[in-house]
């Protein structure tokens, strides 16, 4: 893939996440003008760094600090875990396609952009519990509600990623060679994916209250 292609493709998923931002914001914390702010401000930013010629990797990797530092401060404690979960699952896979050596292609472009909407889809339905339950259960201490939430959610979690891998693993081994990145691709991202929103999103709520008691 040219220069100019990968340096398309770093845009297209950062902006894909600052757009998760703002509607993990708005269903779960009714943060939307929050989020939209924050969103057209590093999008200003992001224009005057392309004026400056910046590197374009070292711009989107300051970008993305930048935008955890403003989750921390503005208290998006959803879009914070929704994000460092999405971040986690692209890293793991570009990190495993760079130790096998594979050449970056569209077709693990594609497959990463679309590792972002299957994540995303688990963590939301890990979240939803955890808001249904918080109203149920707001007596009860959050640890305890995560838990339970993740063990509601558990079984429907991982029946959907079998069954997605079990496809997944069929594309790769019958699809030929032209497709066979692709589904490599996916197969990680489906693993990665399928713990993330339980073992990554997830706690980033339990240490956002832990932050809150020590103020």
């Amino acid at each position: 893939v040219g220069q100019d292609l990968r340096e398309k493709a770093l845009f297209a998923m950062f902006y894909a996440l600052l757009f998760i931002t703002i509607y993990i914001s708005g269903r779960f914390e009714l943060k939307w003008m929050i989020s939209g702010i924050m969103t057209a401000a590093l999008i200003g930013a992001i224009y005057i760094f392309t004026l400056l010629n910046v590197s374009i990797p070292w711009l989107i990797v300051a970008a993305l600090i930048v935008t955890l530092v403003l989750f921390w401060f503005l208290e998006l404690k959803y879009a914070m875990g929704a994000i460092v979960a999405l971040v986690h699952d692209v890293t793991i896979t570009v990190g495993i396609f760079s130790i096998f050596d594979k050449e970056f292609t569209l077709a693990i472009i594609a497959a990463l952009l679309t590792i972002i909407g299957y994540s995303l889809n688990d963590t939301i339905i890990v979240f939803d519990r955890i808001r249904e339950n918080l109203r149920k259960y707001h007596k009860k201490p959050l640890e305890v509600i995560l838990n339970r939430s993740i063990n509601e959610t558990l079984s429907r979690t991982i029946l959907t990623s079998l069954t997605t891998l079990f496809v997944v693993v069929t594309l790769l081994l019958l699809g030929g060679g032209i497709i066979h990145d692709f589904a490599f691709a996916l197969i990680v991202g489906v693993v990665v994916g399928t713990y993330s929103s339980v073992f990554v999103a997830s706690p980033i709520l339990l240490a956002w209250q832990g932050r809150q008691q020590k103020k």
